[in-house]
């Protein structure tokens, strides 16, 4: 069954909407706008919603265990203490390159990618970053390291590539991808797969870049649902609200020489299935 038709969450104009994540502490949704380097927060309960201003492009922002938050940004990963303090946990800048789509991994350690400004091919890559900031490479090189996420039972984790156009099982051994195999492929013409989210059904939620879509894939792999979007740049999903039962969308606006009225803002799929328990950042 179809969801419902996409609703509007927040009305914003961010050029790069992205990484959407529930707060289950804060009861709110975080996401950010990577290019116009903001922090967005928004609580669906009250409506109240909050922007911050960062110094520096910011791909994405997830929770922490003890408060606060950890932010892949342009020259490495960042901590933001609760009173909004900022320091360094790795601090990692290559010229031309930055900090895009994140996730923290069941383990509480957080899996960051980068590409380069220019889309260069081979010019990024995918890191696990432990909670002390000790780095080991997971896939070197990527070009748009994107969608990050795990199966219920965190024997699986997705990974897309964006110019692939394909998502990716990775199996992970000692630190080490030891695997990676085709788990779906979007055909040309229906866009690039951008960030994804996992429920609790297994079933994985990808967002098309220049397909004005999300699509669902069952755990075998078969494409069963797809959602239309009154935009044509969708970028990422994630679960949130009460029960975990709302699918929110970040959406972007840059590079569109006519944008939907609603490029930039963050789109709600209420009731649109159930999610699964984030896991915040050890660190």
């Amino acid at each position: 069954m179809t969801p419902v038709t996409p609703e509007i969450a927040v009305r914003e104009n961010a050029e790069l909407g992205e990484g959407p994540t529930w707060d289950p502490a804060g009861a709110r949704l975080i996401w950010v706008d990577i290019l116009g380097r903001r922090l967005h927060s928004y609580e669906p309960d009250s409506g109240r919603r909050s922007v911050t201003a960062v110094d520096q492009h910011i791909g994405a922002a997830k929770p922490r265990a003890g408060g606060g938050l950890v932010a892949n940004l342009r020259d490495g990963i960042g901590l933001y203490a609760p009173d909004g303090a900022f320091s360094w946990l790795r601090h990692d800048p290559v010229p031309g390159r930055r900090g895009n789509d994140a996730a923290v991994a069941p383990d509480g350690s957080l899996w960051a990618g980068t590409m380069r400004y220019d889309e260069a091919p081979g010019g990024g890559d995918l890191v696990r970053v432990a909670p002390d900031g000790t780095a080991t490479t997971l896939l070197d090189p990527v070009t748009i390291s994107n969608g990050i996420g795990w199966a219920p039972d965190a024997a699986l984790t997705y990974y897309i590539d964006t110019p692939t156009r394909r998502i990716d099982i990775l199996r992970v051994e000692d630190g080490r991808v030891v695997e990676r195999r085709e788990f779906a492929t979007v055909e040309p013409g229906a866009g690039f797969p951008d960030g994804l989210a996992v429920d609790a059904e297994g079933c994985v939620w990808v967002a098309l870049w220049d397909g004005g879509q999300l699509r669902r894939y069952t755990p075998h792999g078969a494409l069963d649902r797809t959602v239309h979007l009154p935009v044509p740049r969708p970028t990422a999903c994630a679960f949130g609200g009460p029960g975990l039962r709302d699918l929110y969308i970040t959406t972007a606006r840059t590079g569109l020489t006519d944008p939907s009225p609603l490029s930039g803002s963050l789109l709600v799929l209420p009731d649109a299935g159930q999610g699964l328990p984030g896991t915040s950042f050890a660190g």
